[in-house]
């Protein structure tokens, strides 16, 4: 598999050019990342960046419920504050660990890996990393990922593509949650769609609702191909 590169080189903000050499504000992070990356080679690890409310806890309850049997799925969960989502997650037989950032906005690369000594990935195939909710800080560091979702909920409006380029550039995925709600909400698919490749020609688009299970096969269908092409020492995506 060809090294990956750092999400934080992705774009140029975190970087200060000076004659000719680039200070990069992110480099201890980016060496963490990477050591994350040798530290689970067989493991596909999934980074869900979103704003609150997007939905990204529901979706992961959903997720694992639908993965039963097929892969083994763990979770270690971002928030300021409280083991809420951890809880939610437990309570359905997903394998989840609570981060608590005190109150800080986005989960850095050393959060991943003193966690990864706490919860057991023994036999585990897909690991999620549910960031904090935020468009805007998550986006510049790398967590030793292989791949970035990002979910955007319905509720949200379309237009966040542009105005939060960063996060997007460096996704592989965008889902589209909440679509139950799309009758009754001023959001259009295809104008998120057409932003979001106007800044990322790359990236994939899929419209979910976990509540009312639209879409999760796809996405189920998804995630599994993708392990398949982590274990078989395969690019994915």
């Amino acid at each position: 598999m060809e090294p990956v590169k750092p999400k934080s080189n992705r774009a140029p903000v975190g970087n200060i050019p000076c004659d000719n050499t680039t200070l990069n504000l992110l480099k201890a992070n980016d060496f963490v990342a990477k050591a994350i990356r040798d530290r689970l080679p067989d493991v596909l690890v999934v980074n869900v960046c979103s704003s609150p409310g997007s939905g990204k806890t529901t979706l992961m309850q959903e997720t694992g419920k639908r993965l039963r049997g097929k892969l083994n799925m763990a979770v270690l969960v971002g928030d300021p504050e409280t083991e809420r989502d951890a809880i939610r997650m437990r309570d359905v037989g997903i394998n989840a660990l609570q981060i608590v950032t005190g109150g800080m906005c986005h989960i850095e690369a050393q959060m991943i890996l003193q966690a990864l000594d706490h919860i057991n990935l023994e036999g585990v195939d897909l690991l999620f990393i549910e960031n904090v909710g935020n468009l805007v800080c998550p986006a510049a560091f790398d967590l030793g990922e292989d791949l970035r979702v990002t979910v955007l909920a319905s509720t949200e409006g379309d237009d966040k593509p542009k105005k939060y380029p960063r996060m997007f550039h460096t996704s592989e995925l965008l889902l589209v949650s909440k679509s139950d709600l799309l009758p009754y909400v001023p959001f259009s698919v295809d104008a998120v769609t057409q932003d979001a490749r106007d800044v990322n020609p790359d990236i994939q688009v899929m419209t979910i609702s976990s509540l009312k299970g639209d879409g999760l096969d796809a996405w189920c269908n998804w995630l599994v191909e993708q392990v398949n092409l982590k274990k078989k020492n395969q690019k994915v995506v």
